[in-house]
């Protein structure tokens, strides 16, 4: 398995008393699969999402990526982890505004020091290809559009050469069209072997994902796969 929580559970405390936002999930993800957490506001989903990614701690229970457990890794293990096996895409891009498109794909590769030097610079620049966005590389974000500053956001998610990419809410700030395109992408990326979690508040399923997670109220409402997926 590429992904497994075990009975993860993750309350709060507010005042006096525990808020549970989580409550003993158990969920498994194979390698190359692209799955959809969806729910409403408030479910837990990316309370989910952040357990995940090492950015919240569960109270109870492990998780175990790639046969590691994440939930044992102190803070410098975990950034080290985050950093080389993991890419992570944000509904509001995150990119540095201070730094050009080509810079911006740099920083990870420098920062873990996992893709060879003489390498990055022609890395950075296939990663804009592949995201139809050659020739953009000098600009600054905010000379791009949404869209492809969220493109950008995917490209620098690939830096360092990662098999397993999280999405949260990727076209929640996008247009019709521009969401689109970001969808087919990450379809593309799941059909060249990446495994994808994506978080999304859209009732429609995205294209080519292949399985969908409802979280309702902490827990595991349903968990189905979808029809065309892999």
């Amino acid at each position: 398995m590429m992904i497994e929580f075990k009975n993860v559970s993750k309350n709060y405390q507010r005042g006096d008393n525990d808020y549970g936002v989580l409550s003993n999930v158990s969920l498994t993800i194979k390698k190359g699969e692209y799955v959809l957490i969806t729910g409403k506001s408030g479910s837990g989903k990316s309370t989910l999402l952040n357990i995940l990614t090492g950015v919240d701690t569960p109270s109870t229970g492990e998780v175990v990526v790639n046969q590691k457990n994440i939930t044992a890794f102190n803070e410098a293990q975990m950034t080290q982890w985050r950093g080389e096996e993991i890419g992570i895409v944000f509904q509001f891009f995150q990119l540095i505004p201070t730094l050009s498109v080509v810079e911006n794909l740099l920083l990870p590769m420098d920062l873990m020091d996992k893709i060879p030097k003489k390498q990055r610079i022609t890395r950075a620049k296939a990663l804009l290809e592949m995201v139809d966005l050659s020739g953009h590389g000098d600009k600054m974000p905010t000379e791009l559009s949404g869209g492809q500053q969220q493109r950008v956001a995917i490209a620098r998610a690939l830096a360092n050469d990662v098999d397993l990419i999280v999405a949260d809410e990727p076209t929640g700030n996008l247009d019709s069209a521009n969401a689109e395109r970001v969808l087919k992408l990450l379809e593309k990326l799941n059909k060249q072997g990446k495994t994808i979690v994506m978080v999304t508040h859209e009732r429609e399923p995205a294209r080519g994902a292949s399985r969908k997670v409802l979280i309702k109220d902490g827990m595991i409402a349903e968990d189905c796969l979808l029809e065309g997926g892999r």
